[in-house]
């Protein structure tokens, strides 16, 4: 396959991914299942009386009350309707995307969110995890998929 051949479908394959010309349409952020992974289930545990748990007595062999169980935040959001995310989340929103473009390595690459206001993303790869003009393939469609998430997302500091 040439690489032109290789260039345009990557370049069809980044628009399906950033909605083509779409980009005039008001935007509407994506649901919260696609940003934030459900919390694992919590499997049920046989229950000890307080009295008779070792770990919840004191030395003095009073009972000591149990913690509580501290419910998950609620999404956090802007004014404008954008998700507060911190930059791991984003990292691995940014990673997610990247993994579906033709060649993209498996393992060897390290996402970095900086910035505030105006966040961005840097790609890192480790030696021998793609080829030299993968790389840069990967790197020049980085800052468009950043520029749509940026629409949805804002990071938390």
């Amino acid at each position: 396959m040439s690489d032109d051949a290789k260039d345009a479908g990557l370049v069809a394959m980044i628009s399906s991914i950033l909605g083509g010309n779409k980009r005039a349409e008001p935007a509407s952020p994506p649901p919260l299942a696609d940003v934030a992974p459900a919390a694992a289930p919590v499997p049920d545990v046989a229950q000890i009386p307080e009295a008779e748990s070792p770990k919840l007595q004191d030395a003095s062999g009073d009972a000591v009350s149990a913690p509580k169980a501290v419910a998950p935040a609620a999404q956090s959001l802007t004014p404008d309707g954008k998700r507060l995310l911190p930059a791991e989340a984003i990292a691995e929103l940014v990673l997610g995307e990247l993994r579906k473009l033709e060649d993209f390595p498996a393992s060897g690459v390290s996402v970095t969110v900086y910035g505030y206001r105006n966040w961005n993303a840097m790609l890192t790869f480790a030696p021998f995890s793609t080829s030299f003009q993968n790389a840069t393939r990967f790197r020049q469609a980085l800052p468009d998929l950043v520029l749509k998430l940026r629409r949805f997302v804002e990071l938390e500091i």
